[in-house]
């Protein structure tokens, strides 16, 4: 197995770049009461999370997974660095002995998608001509302009196919009344013939000041909504709380992701609130934000 590079700096790593396998085997050392090695609890205090909030977390199914989703959805310093440096403090060095392989295999998997989407692609010059030419931008939306500016959009809507209904309503309801904003869909917006993650990041980081994420059963099933909501979890920290926003589009029999639990929700389900919903979600839309 590699080991990570010796110049990646854990500590500016965020704690994203732990894969569930990691997670899931931290929980195995941790989920356990034990009267001799400190757990979960003390992992968890250390981390800044306060008695009530630790009792709650005894409830769920792995309180370690949902501590380290929480953590890194509302701390700016939840890094791997920060969360290896916490089991030092609480004496769980086995854990870091046995674990820290697998951690750095996924620090390195993940820095090395990272400067994969940095770098653009080597653009290969055409034989026939020794003239240099200027790069040309590729539009990657309906409304882009090559030549231009590229499309910029008050929101980017994290959906999965079997919620598209809610969202037509939510087109209709936020860009077809006098709230005219505008709203990236991907199956509308976005041209096909190019790699979906890249596209997704561009959009969600540099053209969208907020991401709607629509919160269903089948929103906690898809991939493609899970890479969205922890990509924009992964960017400016400081801008997490203004750039998201749940809105729960139908009654749920899973529980809620506890990665966005921290955030004021929209709720669609109660009928007699619904109206006010659109209001709401249109004035936030409508406000300001830095990007």
């Amino acid at each position: 197995m590699a080991c990570v590079d010796s110049e990646v700096d854990l500590w500016v790593v965020p704690l994203v770049a732990l894969n569930m396998s990691v997670r899931k085997k931290l929980g195995l050392y941790l989920n356990p009461r034990n009267a001799v090695a400190a757990d979960w609890m003390a992992v968890a205090e250390e981390m800044g999370f306060n008695y009530l909030e630790i009792k709650n977390y005894e409830g769920t199914k792995s309180p370690t997974e949902s501590v380290l989703e929480d953590w890194q959805a509302r701390c700016t310093d939840a890094t791997v660095g920060k969360l290896l440096s916490i089991l030092e403090e609480v004496e769980r060095r086995d854990i870091v002995e046995d674990l820290r392989p697998l951690m750095d295999e996924d620090v390195r998997k993940y820095c090395e998608n990272q400067k994969k989407n940095a770098k653009p692609p080597l653009q290969v010059p055409e034989v026939d001509s020794c003239v240099p030419r200027p790069m040309q931008r590729i539009g990657i939306t309906l409304q882009d302009d090559p030549e231009g500016a590229p499309e910029l959009f008050d929101a980017f809507i994290c959906y999965c196919q079997k919620d598209f209904d809610f969202v037509r309503e939510m087109i209709r309801e936020l860009e077809q009344t006098e709230y005219k904003l505008k709203l990236c869909v991907f199956d509308r917006d976005v041209l096909p013939g190019s790699c979906v993650w890249t596209i997704t990041s561009e959009l969600i980081e540099k053209r969208c000041k907020r991401m709607v994420v629509v919160i269903s059963d089948e929103y906690l099933d898809s991939d493609a909504c899970d890479f969205q909501t922890k990509f924009a979890l992964s960017l400016c920290p400081g801008a997490r709380d203004k750039r998201l926003i749940p809105v729960k589009c139908k009654p749920m029999t899973k529980p809620f992701p506890s990665i966005l639990r921290h955030l004021n929700i929209g709720d669609y389900t109660r009928p007699y609130t619904r109206a006010w919903l659109w209001v709401r979600l249109a004035r936030t839309l409508s406000q300001p934000t830095f990007m």
